[in-house]
């Protein structure tokens, strides 16, 4: 087993089963949002405000169109430039503590392996840093903002990189920004 990671921000996740998978590999706060009652919940969204007050929080929601609607409106609530958003892949399955999979088919982040909950993660540990600095104009230059099949290419890339697929192209810069480096940027846009 891996040592643990040491998270110097809070992670924001959807449900009690996603915190106690994230606890597997990591140390640090992590708060659950208990789904969509997090909008009627006072409460839990002055704390989430405060801790962007002091500080950036990592958001790690599921991949499928709940955890994007989540990710976008907590966008709402709280200071964008205090929200580190992380991603999860896309992976086709089902949990094991359910009987069916989800409505879309995809695993959630506690069905995610440790050692992908790991990977997210890990680049987190210490000091946050940026590992590229792509922009829209890069973007643009690729064909994947601005062109007719533009969305399509970033479902593509995405697919590459193993990052959810229909993001808005900010989200997706930003993803970009945060898991690869412009050697892995290049290489991934060889490949579609």
């Amino acid at each position: 087993m891996q040592e643990k990671i040491k998270l110097s921000c809070p992670v924001v996740v959807e449900g009690r089963y996603d915190k106690q998978r994230v606890l597997s590999v990591a140390e640090g706060t992590v708060i659950q949002l208990d789904g969509f009652s997090v909008f009627n919940n006072k409460e839990k969204q002055a704390l989430l405000r405060r801790l962007c007050g002091n500080g950036n929080i990592i958001l790690l929601t599921d991949s499928d169109s709940a955890g994007g609607f989540i990710r976008a409106k907590l966008k709402g609530y709280l200071p964008a430039e205090r929200i580190i958003n992380v991603y999860a892949p896309k992976i086709e399955g089902k949990e094991k503590r359910k009987k069916t999979p989800s409505k879309e088919g995809v695993l959630g982040i506690e069905g995610l392996d440790t050692d992908v909950i790991y990977r997210l993660l890990k680049p987190f540990e210490g000091e946050i840093t940026k590992k590229a600095s792509l922009t829209k104009a890069d973007l643009f230059g690729c064909g994947l903002l601005g062109g007719e099949s533009s969305s399509a290419k970033r479902n593509a890339l995405a697919r590459a990189l193993e990052l959810p697929e229909n993001m808005t192209p900010k989200a997706f810069l930003e993803a970009l920004n945060l898991v690869c480096t412009e050697a892995e940027y290049r290489k991934a846009l060889e490949k579609i």
